[in-house]
Parts: structure tokens; C-alpha cells; sequence
């Protein structure tokens, strides 16, 4: 089997037509990458990987590397990697390397996995970027991080990974106008009519373009996967649609300055 293609033959599904993204082949199973972030070990696993943690996961990704992972909260905090190496995780959402050859690991289950990279420093960020996280700045919290280490935010690319999309995720319309601007987000499609009156679709990937486009970033640097947690059940775990406790993990790996 060829180390990249799709496992999927439902090219109706448009599991095979995933422009800038690859599905990536090993004899564990398959994830997914973003090609803008192909120069750095990454991936986002699907529902496949059910049971393995990142102890074991980080083998069909990277060899060598420690891994850093959190008790996520959903808040927008973030924390450097070496703050999180064992039980019991501390308590955060956003992780940014501080040493090369760091694995970092976010779950999620609707939520959006975000992956950072510093093309020219070889540094990384992984947030898990809920509707909570994105309206508590943990994007932008990660990028200042990241700045503060010597990054600079033209060089960074960001992958989001599969998450809910505005079709399937009602919320109230409070919670939509906690992460800016409606207008700006209703005009980004972010924000989507729903026919229950005060609520909305919100769509928390377009949210986060959108916050990284104020951030400074441009599109060419903001790439989100078009796959639906809740709408591919043979792919992902999902929250909204199950109400089980499971998630998929994502990560990328630092490299040397």
C-alpha cells in the first residue's frame, strides 16, 4: 500500500478530493495531515484510533520525541510544553513548544483541533479550540507565545482540523455574540440562521479564521479541514451526535531552531 492515499473508495463522499489535505497510511491505521504543514511530523486521527493514547499514538507520527498533553477545560488557557509530561495533566487547552522534538496533543470530539507552526523556528503550538476557547483568545494567546519565544506571525501556518460544522451545531445566540462581532461573523459565514429564534449555526472553524484574519494573519496561512465530526460518523466520534465520552487526538511535533 502506498504510504499516501486515501483509505476511503466513497470518492462520493469526497473523502478522496480533500484539496491541501492527504490522508496518510500506516499499518495502524490512517490520519490525516495538512499539506501547508508537511514539512512538520502532525496528524489528526480519526475515530479508527479508538482506545490509543498519545503514549502509543506517538509512534506512527514521530520516533523519539517526548509527549506533552493537558486535562482540557475548555478554557482559553495556554501553557509551554514542559509544563506537561505526566499524571496528573495540568489543567489547560493550549499547549507551545519550548524545546525541539516535543510532541504535542490535543483531543476533541466537535471541538476544533488547531496546529501551529513556525516554519522558520521549527516551533509549534496545539489548541483545542472550542467555541469557549475561541471566544477566551486561545489562538491569539498561543500566537503571543509563540512571538514571545522569537516567532514571528507572518511565518506561522495553522491547520483546523475536522470539527462540527456551522450545519450541525445550534447554539444560543449569546454564545455566538461572546466570540465578536455578529455582523463581521455573520458576513464571514460563521454565523448562519437557525429557524428557533434566538439561536443560531455557528460555525467555530470559520470563528477562528476569522479571529486569526484580526490577529493579523492572512488567508494563505489558515487552512481548515472541510470535514464534519457530527456528519461522518464512520470517521469521527462526536459529541453532539452520540453523547459518548470519546474523542480523536491531534498533534504536531517541534523541530530544531
Amino acid at each position: 500500500m502506498s504510504e499516501k492515499q486515501s483509505p476511503f473508495a466513497r470518492p462520493d463522499k469526497g473523502f478522496n478530493d480533500l484539496q491541501g489535505w492527504t490522508w496518510i497510511g500506516t499499518y495502524g491505521g490512517y490520519y490525516l495531515q495538512c499539506d501547508a504543514l508537511q514539512s512538520f511530523e502532525h496528524g489528526f486521527f480519526t475515530r479508527q484510533w479508538h482506545g490509543r493514547e498519545p503514549d502509543e499514538l506517538v509512534g506512527y507520527v514521530s520516533a523519539g520525541v517526548s509527549v506533552h498533553r493537558l486535562k482540557q477545560i475548555h478554557s482559553g488557557t495556554v501553557i509551554e510544553a514542559s509544563t506537561a509530561t505526566s499524571e496528573p495533566w495540568p489543567e489547560a487547552d493550549g499547549l507551545v513548544s519550548d524545546q525541539p522534538g516535543q510532541s504535542l496533543w490535543v483531543a476533541g470530539a466537535d471541538c476544533t483541533p488547531a496546529l501551529l507552526a513556525d516554519q522558520h523556528s521549527g516551533r509549534v503550538a496545539a489548541c483545542h479550540a472550542g467555541w469557549r476557547g475561541v471566544a477566551a483568545g486561545i489562538l491569539e494567546k498561543a500566537i503571543e507565545q509563540l512571538e514571545r519565544k522569537g516567532s514571528r506571525r507572518e511565518h506561522l501556518q495553522v491547520a483546523l482540523g475536522p470539527a462540527v460544522s456551522g450545519k450541525n451545531y445550534q447554539v444560543k445566540r449569546s454564545v455566538s455574540e461572546q466570540l465578536g462581532s455578529l455582523e463581521i461573523l455573520q458576513a464571514a459565514g460563521a454565523v448562519l440562521d437557525d429557524p428557533q429564534p434566538g439561536r443560531d449555526r455557528l460555525d467555530i472553524r470559520i470563528a477562528a479564521s476569522q479571529q486569526l484574519n484580526q490577529l493579523g494573519l492572512k488567508e494563505s496561512q489558515i487552512h481548515r479541514c472541510p470535514l464534519c465530526t457530527v456528519a461522518e460518523a464512520e470517521l469521527f466520534h462526536s459529541w453532539r451526535r452520540d453523547q459518548v465520552k470519546a474523542v480523536q487526538w491531534s498533534s504536531i511535533v517541534s523541530q530544531a531552531a
